[in-house]
């Protein structure tokens, strides 16, 4: 028995079976986790390493060379990049798409396992970039600005105060909320406990920075001892001698000295202070630690951010008075609002799908049987969506709003066939519906198959776009298959059951509960039994029932009343075009060459349209904010870059649009794999405008801010939007080679250049002014006499004047360094330096300048070395236009530069990553063409027809090329996807088409009879199910809400060739074949009128 067979003979189990899938597809909606974008595994790894007070120049040989080489050999490496500043090595990873990132990472952490680097260089860490790996949220803890102290050492008191409260309460409370994986802070001040030496004093008495720090080592110390067994009784053994204040600190004995006991605290002081700053944060100008929440990978983002604002709704209410916590960012804002417009697209496409087809059906009782395809295929879709682990995004239900036009075309072609069959069946509906389902399911089945089989190319596509699009290609795909589904099971069944009629429930209401034979008394008291069963399986049914019917027939006539202005205006205008559409026909066949030549002149101009269109790798996705990068000059200490961002920010603050403001100075803890980002003199200030804020507001507040910091000397600015796809700049130009002064001469000379030209701002270089240094170049033959050597020495300067760490100090619960280092007045300039003492366990102390030159230089601020070459990195933005001519206008600056020998400069950036994904999208785009080819040549039997219906392929994308330019829309990545699309759907009406003029051919009709007869037949489908899409589309195409850059463009892709092709191709294809099909069909008898009626599919 057929699947047909099966629902129209057994409905009550259709309709159970469609139950289940409605609950399974509801519970799977509840689980599914909701996420802004899909998973995307960006092919980058960022190795990070730091040397704390290592030179640029010297981290690149000591780290940064080995590192390269060490991962280099790493199986799906493109290519190395490495950045070398001051105190930090980042050493980029570039692996091909489609590499499996998680055997990489493990890979790569082997080599660096076995690297062997200096003892005092921190173990390497390997950072990924994955935007879901980002904070879910973001809070500022800040003081009130009454609190703030204006007594320095108060306000660094507070700090630390500040940052303990915000770990101990905050962090570790937020920490167990569920779904939440860590939580981290940055800012703030950190405790440390400084032992300072006095080195005149330790060299008085004999004590050298080695024996202070290995006697702090060695007597902090709590041990396990073993067990005592005595008798019956076991007792653990226990040595204690942990510090248990800054006192026992000061007390340990650290050498002897003409026979007496040094203590700590005769040649240092020991004190409660903070470790140096690394980095400031700022919330709207006010100091405070930033707290940075991340989600469990497979959590769902709304739901952690959700229970998290929870949280602090109840820490806020226990929050000290002087202190103020506030939510800086919450991506859970952004991803609600994003998935809920792309909700509402999807039902208003819905509704006017349903509005399409009541007004050409006329009847509302069939426009609900077909809309009940939408609701069941995508609840459907539901259940493969948790199957296949595919989250809730605006990537996989923006596949779904996509989809929503495309599911009733299955049930129209469906419905309107046994419509036909019953009229042939004298009004047997069960037959009716078996042989009208079972008639068109062949069609449906390939109709369905040459718009999913475009999908399958995505799979070979590389780049972002393979990432990004597989979750919409995969729900299209899904709801697709869940309406065919839908059309050969439940249609039916619902079209063999439904009725024009009322239902004859007045038997049941008459029918005697009892016999009329038996007796009267027996009769009463089984009525009177028997009531409440009555009552409850008969009456309250049946009156449901009739208060149904009531409802559905006043809704009925309610729609028929509303509706019926608009749709004698559909009908007469439909009357008109199938008029209009007769003379073009005929018109068309007598004049084939014009028609073909209008047809290939519309073409070809759209090509020639093509460059004016511009070209962009991802529609910006606005979130309504921006950030600006500021970068001061090399050698700048954090809290002048934290000075120049607070004044920045009351700039910002003070114009209108701007909610709030929060800024970062200097690296800290950062932990993004973003390697563009570092050192002290380096600073970013995010702005979050207000709701209802448009473009306009935000370039205003830009231009402010660009006018301030033209005002500061040395400043280098660059803005930008979050940035969710790609690491580098719009526009980035590499300069290779390996002398510095070199590149450095020749950046400058293509900075000049860039400058000149409008299109490009916020200029800046990777290689900027020296980075002051102070050398020691040791005296080789000085330290052989006094039995020295470099190594030696070098770790005594790094020491008194760096600091080590010698052991913890143990403070409630927590763990605080003991830093051991000169006093502050003792190594704060060049003549303290030198006079180091170098030997300190020597009865004839000497100091540094006597074994080397100390001296003040400069140094490269930044070393950027790319497949082990030194590159200079020139970014810019775009203040108009597309990234195309961009490109085009950089290659024709450099090309105006005459570059030496050793140089070589090549345009890079996102320019790079759209030449990527565009090459695979134009093969998955022909791959696309041929696979719908092959579904069709299979359909027909024929190697001709598909050809001829390819023709509407060309017509759609000159269609979408002029809905495009209409638009000002650039061709991205998106673009591409909806002309993949797009292949899909437009084959179906020329299909339509060619699939009747067979059926009448070989029916005996001669051609052109059966060309026009066929194109006025098909007509009203063709134009039904091309509205149904177009304007299931239309809400996207409109582009309202958050997120719409990425969806809207691929809406009006599709939108526009659909309507242009449908246009074209009810006069085009007709052509085509008149010409080329040249096959003679048998004569045979006239088809009956069952046989010869229609048969449509979409």
């Amino acid at each position: 028995m057929s699947i047909v067979k099966l629902a129209v003979k057994r409905p009550v189990a259709i309709a159970m079976f469609t139950a289940a899938i409605l609950l399974f597809g509801m519970v799977s909606l509840s689980r599914l986790s909701v996420n802004l974008l899909p998973e995307l595994s960006y092919p980058t790894l960022t190795i990070r390493t730091d040397y704390e007070g290592a030179a640029p120049a010297e981290l690149e040989q000591l780290v940064s060379k080995p590192v390269e080489e060490a991962v280099g050999v790493v199986k799906g490496v493109k290519s190395v990049k490495s950045i070398s500043r001051a105190g930090q090595s980042d050493v980029v990873l570039q692996f091909a798409w489609g590499t499996d990132m998680d055997f990489a990472s493990l890979e790569v952490r082997e080599k660096l396992d076995i690297l062997q680097l200096p003892l005092d260089v921190d173990k390497p860490r390997l950072l990924k970039f994955n935007p879901s790996m980002d904070p879910v949220m973001k809070l500022g803890l800040s003081l009130t600005p009454d609190a703030l102290s204006s007594d320095p050492r108060l306000a660094a008191e507070q700090m630390k105060t500040l940052r303990l409260f915000a770990e101990e309460q905050i962090k570790r409370k937020l920490e167990s909320v569920e779904g939440v994986a860590s939580v981290r802070l940055g800012g703030g001040l950190e405790n440390e406990i400084q032992v300072l030496v006095d080195p005149r004093k330790a060299s008085q008495l004999g004590v050298s920075m080695s024996t202070i720090i290995t006697r702090l080592q060695e007597e902090n110390v709590n041990a396990a001892g073993g067990r005592l067994d005595d008798g019956t009784q076991a007792f653990l053994v226990r040595t204690l001698n942990e510090f248990e204040s800054l006192k026992d600190i000061e007390n340990v004995y650290i050498s002897r000295f003409e026979g007496k006991n040094v203590q700590l605290k005769d040649v240092a002081s020991v004190s409660n202070l903070y470790k140096e700053r690394d980095a400031v944060t700022r919330f709207n100008g006010t100091e405070g630690t930033e707290i940075a929440i991340y989600k469990e990978g497979d959590a769902n983002s709304v739901d952690v951010a959700t229970r998290v604002l929870t949280e602090i709704d109840a820490l806020s209410g226990a929050l000290p008075a002087q202190y103020h916590l506030e939510t800086i960012y919450n991506q859970s804002t952004f991803i609600k609002q994003a998935i809920d417009d792309v909700k509402t697209s999807a039902m208003i496409g819905g509704l006017l799908a349903m509005l399409v087809i009541y007004l050409f059906l006329r009847d509302f009782r069939t426009t609900l049987i077909i809309s009940v395809s939408i609701p069941v295929s995508v609840i459907a879709t539901f259940n493969l969506m948790y199957g296949n682990d595919i989250s809730l995004n605006i990537m996989s239900l923006g596949g779904i709003a996509l989809a929503v036009g495309l599911l009733v075309d299955n049930s129209i072609v469906v419905l309107e066939n046994i419509d036909r069959h019953r009229k042939l069946t004298n009004g047997n509906k069960a037959l009716a519906a078996e042989r009208g389902t079972e008639e068109v399911t062949g069609a449906i089945i390939a109709s369905t198959l040459t718009t999913m089989a475009v999908f399958v190319p995505l799979i070979f596509v590389e780049g972002i776009a393979g990432q990004l699009f597989r979750d919409q290609a995969m729900t299209v795909s899904f709801a697709l298959a869940a309406s065919l589904v839908v059309a050969l099971t439940l249609i039916p069944a619902l079209a063999a059951r439904s009725r024009r009629t009322e239902p004859a429930h007045t038997e049941i209401f008459s029918q005697p509960v009892v016999p009329s034979s038996a007796h009267p008394a027996l009769r009463g008291l089984k009525a009177i039994l028997t009531f409440p069963f009555r009552l409850l399986f008969i009456y309250l049914p049946q009156a449901l029932i009739t208060v149904i019917f009531t409802l559905w027939k006043a809704l009925s006539v309610c729609f028929g009343v509303l509706f019926r202005p608009l749709t004698a205006l559909v009908a007469a205008g439909f009357s008109l075009m199938e008029k209009g559409y007769d003379k073009a026909i005929r018109g068309a066949l007598s004049q084939r060459a014009m028609v073909l030549v209008i047809a290939l002149a519309i073409t070809a101009s759209s090509v020639l349209l093509l460059p004016r269109l511009g070209m962009e790798l991802i529609p910006k996705l606005t979130q309504g904010e921006f950030y600006v990068e500021v970068t001061l000059p090399a050698g700048t200490r954090v809290q002048h870059t934290d000075a120049l961002l607070a004044r920045l920010a009351e700039v910002t603050n003070a114009r209108a649009g701007v909610e709030r403001s929060y800024s970062l100075a200097g690296t800290g803890s950062l932990l993004s794999a973003a390697p563009g980002q570092g050192g002290d003199h380096w600073g970013q200030l995010n702005v979050v405008m207000k709701p209802g804020a448009g473009t306009d507001d935000m370039e205003e507040v830009k231009t402010a801010m660009r006018q301030f910091l033209s005002s500061q000397a040395g400043v280098q600015s660059q803005f930008g939007e979050p940035e969710l796809f790609s690491f580098a700049a719009p526009l980035q130009i590499q300069l290779q080679g390996y002398d510095l002064n070199q590149l450095q001469q020749y950046s400058r000379a293509i900075m000049s250049k860039l400058e000149q030209n409008r299109r490009f701002t916020d200029i800046t270089t990777t290689l900027q002014a020296g980075n002051p240094e102070l050398k020691i170049a040791f005296n080789n033959a000085a330290l052989a006499r006094l039995d020295l050597d470099a190594k030696q020495v070098s770790d005594v300067v790094a020491a008194q004047v760096g600091g080590k760490v010698a052991t913890q100090y143990s403070m409630d619960d927590r763990k605080v360094d003991i830093l051991v280092r000169n006093q502050l007045q003792q190594r704060d300039n060049v003549n303290d330096v030198s006079q180091i003492i170098v030997n300190p366990d020597s009865d004839f102390p000497v100091p540094l300048s006597a074994v080397a030159d100390v001296f003040m230089s400069t140094g490269p601020s930044e070393i950027t070395r790319e497949d082990q070459q030194r590159v200079v990195l020139i970014n810019a933005n775009l203040a108009y236009g597309d990234l195309a001519e961009a490109v085009e206008e950089a290659q024709a600056a450099l090309a105006s530069i005459r570059f030496p020998l050793s140089l070589k400069a090549v345009v890079a950036g996102q320019s790079e990553d759209m030449q990527e994904s565009f090459a695979s999208l134009q093969f998955a785009l022909a791959l696309a063409v041929f696979m719908v080819y092959l579904v069709m040549a299979s359909q027909f039997e024929s190697l001709l027809h598909p050809l001829l219906i390819l023709f509407a392929v060309p017509l759609a994308g000159a269609g979408s090329v002029f809905g495009l330019w209409l638009t000002d829309t650039h061709i991205s990545v998106v673009v591409f996807i909806g002309l993949i699309m797009l292949c899909g759907i437009v084959v179906n009406n020329a299909i339509v088409l060619i699939d009747r003029i067979n059926q009448l051919r070989a029916a005996g009709m001669e051609k052109n009879a059966a060309i026009i007869d066929a194109g006025k037949s098909r007509l009203r489908p063709i134009v039904m199910t091309t509205l149904t899409t177009i304007l299931g589309l239309l809400p996207m195409a409109i582009g309202f809400g958050d997120g719409a850059e990425v969806r809207t463009p691929m809406a009006v892709t599709v939108i526009s060739g659909l309507t242009f092709a449908t246009l074209l191709t009810l006069v085009l294809i007709p052509v085509l074949y008149s010409l080329f099909d040249t096959k003679e069909f048998a004569a045979r008898p006239a088809l009956s009128e069952e046989e010869n009626g229609e048969r449509t599919y979409g």
